[in-house]
């Protein structure tokens, strides 16, 4: 090994380390002299001494002006060189490398002085340490100190110009660092990564597309930067990369579409928006690719329909419209499990407009795909279940929608109508709140005769008897008031006279039976006036309390409605409905005389005309037995004489019926005791309060109670 000292001078070396610039620089002209001399005679050997003294004595020396006449002496030696200088760029290169973490800033900018030197000299065979040189102007681009800083920008542009030249540089060794760096949050750093990644994808011969969701999500992670400059150049950047796409014939969305969904989260706004642009683009151009990850993009796409910038909102309503167009094929990897569970997810924002779009795609997935949906039926029946008590109407009309849909089969059907009187036994505020909504729906949708008599099925076996009488008081007044159900109420009126209007009827008097009020409202529709007021008469004092009197002030209103129009004019013959007077006579008795509803039904018994009556018809009337006539003209239920022998009328046990009725209310009055024998042992627990006073409607009630105390012959 040659002797560097024989070769370079001592005065050189020792003014090599001198605080003074100058004698520095003169000191590493003198180098730079040597060294052209030794490579013009061929010696690499003294050159490698040379080259290796100044590496070892100088720029790893603890003293710092050694340190920085090593570096100046080291970009000498590569100017001496020349053209040569590339077969010793393994000596020359890592020392200043190394230098640029020292600790003194002087050193650290000598380090980019003597690189950039270095730099110029050996051009394109720069490249082979190109990623350790970018890791470290990406250090220095973050810098404490501003002439470093200054330093490392001149430096990197002298890069730049060398890596855009030549042909020996390897995008595919350079991307796992750029992917590993773009996680960093220091500004200067982004905007050095954002300069190189702009810079690389301008040169024709390096494909940044292809490699652009290594480093996507990076640049997407800058839009939310403190800095407006940073944001204004990565979305430079994208916007950039974004138009390439749509000009290239090979993307790889697959992947980018996977960052695309996770930004569209982002809790910043900017970030948000240009994702949706993203997502929307890739919609539009991806076609097949993307059908794997549908799933995924609509549940990025449906939050932002909620978004609370319409500029997102809209992109997220045209993505989502673009979405739904797609006619996607479960062979084609259109997985329909996953998007149902997406929008079985999105069924708990709090957002309506998410809520509402994910109940379209459930019900899009049904018209499309029938019978894969019913599969996973299991999994989102419960959650369908629940929105039914969701604070939005439309959103309750969707889901019943889909209900409807999923009920077109017999099975479903039956376990559509189970589970929904099972969610209104177990949440009571969904029935006063959702019940006549989502009945009156499923009516309208589905058969409504078909949904009244499963629901009366259902409810004729109920053990809870509490939620049955409310359940049926429920049925009751939509049955009465609803225009979905006006055929049904058609039906009914002609129980006597056609055979499904009966049929209907018995279907419904088992669990209608549980409220009086219910019952004797049936039989005022169905035109059954003789059994009403067999059923009035079948009271007892228990029976006649707040809360029947409640139900009684709302049939006395009812009765003044369009709907029993037909029965009010009835009244003008009372002769021909002596039962039907009967009825009504035997209601206003229940009423207390003070109430609102007893001046009502008392102000329309006086305009019954009087010139109708028929003695005998009276006579037989108020006799008692309305189903045992004496010899007397036989009056049918609807008062018409002498009906054929086809009148269903012959096919009505009219006795057992009552005796059902009256059967499942002595199950009612039982649990009423059973219940206040119960809350009196718990007030003797508890220790001896004040009893409050029943509160009834008027204080005549009691005189109504007393008068209809008594149980009449029927």
């Amino acid at each position: 090994m040659a002797d560097a000292h024989s070769v370079v001078p001592a005065s050189v070396l020792r003014n090599l380390s001198d605080k003074l610039y100058e004698k520095r620089k003169n000191a590493a002209l003198e180098v730079e002299g040597i060294v052209k001399q030794l490579a013009a005679l061929g010696d690499h050997e003294k050159i490698s001494a040379v080259i290796s003294l100044l590496t070892t004595e100088y720029t790893y020396s603890p003293q710092a002006n050694h340190r920085k006449g090593g570096l100046i002496g080291l970009a000498a030696a590569t100017v001496g060189l020349t053209s040569e200088a590339s077969q010793h760029l393994e000596q020359i290169v890592p020392p200043v490398l190394n230098s640029f973490s020292d600790q003194d800033s002087r050193v650290r900018y000598y380090a980019c002085e003597a690189l950039y030197n270095i730099a110029k000299v050996v051009r394109g065979d720069f490249i082979m340490f190109f990623n350790q040189i970018f890791d470290a102007l990406c250090k220095l681009s973050a810098d404490s100190a501003a002439n470093v800083q200054s330093a490392a920008h001149l430096l990197d542009r002298l890069v730049k110009d060398i890596v855009t030249e030549s042909d020996q540089f390897s995008i595919e060794e350079f991307i796992p660092l750029l992917r590993e760096r773009m996680n960093v949050l220091n500004p200067y750093v982004r905007q050095f990564l954002v300069g190189w990644i702009t810079v690389l994808d301008s040169v024709p011969d390096i494909d940044m597309l292809g490699f652009l969701p290594d480093f996507l999500d990076g640049l997407f992670n800058m839009l939310s930067d403190s800095s407006h400059e940073i944001r204004q150049q990565a979305d430079s950047a994208l916007s950039e990369f974004l138009q390439e796409i749509k000009n290239s014939p090979s993307v790889d969305y697959g992947r980018m579409a996977e960052i695309l969904v996770q930004r569209a989260a982002s809790p910043d706004e900017f970030t948000r928006l240009t994702a949706m642009t993203w997502i929307n683009e890739f919609v539009k151009l991806g076609g097949d690719q993307l059908v794997p990850y549908y799933a995924d993009i609509l549940g990025a796409i449906l939050p932002c329909m909620s978004d609370k910038e319409e500029k997102i909102r809209g992109f997220a309503r045209e993505t989502n419209e673009e979405l739904r167009s797609v006619k996607g094929e479960p062979e084609e990897a259109f997985n329909v499990g996953a998007i149902l569970s997406i929008a079985r997810r999105q069924l708990d924002s709090e957002w309506e407009a998410t809520r509402i779009e994910a109940l379209h795609w459930i019900s899009t997935l049904l018209d499309r795909h029938r019978s894969e949906v019913l599969c996973f039926l299991n999994d989102i029946f419960d959650t369908l279940l629940k929105a039914l008590a969701d604070s939005s109407d439309e959103v309750v009309l969707l889901v019943l929608d889909i209900h409807a849909c999923i009920a077109q089969d017999p099975q479903h059907f039956s376990q559509l109508v189970v589970f929904l009187v099972q969610n209104f036994r177990i949440d009571h505020s969904l029935l006063e709140r959702r019940g006549a909504l989502i009945i009156r729906r499923l009516c309208d949708l589905l058969d409504a005769e078909r949904v009244y008599r499963e629901l009366s099925s259902i409810l004729e076996g109920e053990a809870d008897l509490e939620f049955a009488c409310i359940m049926v008081q429920a049925l009751n007044l939509i049955l009465l008031t609803s225009s979905e159900l006006s055929e049904i109420r058609k039906l009914l009126k002609q129980s006597l006279a056609n055979a499904a209007g009966k049929d209907l009827f018995v279907a419904l008097y088992a669990s209608w039976s549980h409220s009086p009020m219910a019952i004797i409202s049936l039989c005022l529709l169905a035109q059954m006036y003789p059994h009403a007021s067999a059923v009035i008469q079948s009271l007892v004092e228990e029976d006649i309390n707040v809360k029947f009197l409640v139900q009684l002030d709302k049939l006395i209103r009812l009765l003044e409605t369009p709907i029993f129009a037909y029965l009010r004019l009835q009244l003008l013959e009372p002769g021909r409905y002596v039962w039907l007077l009967k009825a009504l006579y035997g209601l206003l008795m229940l009423l207390p005389q003070q109430s609102a509803a007893f001046k009502i039904l008392q102000t329309r018994l006086k305009t019954v005309p009087s010139y109708s009556f028929n003695g005998d018809q009276l006579k037989h009337a108020l006799s008692g037995n309305p189903y045992f006539h004496h010899g007397a003209p036989q009056i049918s239920e609807g008062g018409n004489k002498n009906l054929n022998n086809g009148n269903v009328q012959n096919d009505i046990n009219f006795t057992s019926w009552l005796e059902q009725f009256e059967q499942i209310q002595r199950q009612h009055r039982l649990l009423a005791k059973s219940q206040a024998q119960s809350r009196n042992n718990s007030l003797l627990k508890d220790g001896p309060k004040a009893e409050e006073p029943l509160q009834l409607p008027t204080s005549n009630t009691n005189r109504a109670v007393s008068r209809s105390s008594k149980r009449g012959p029927g």
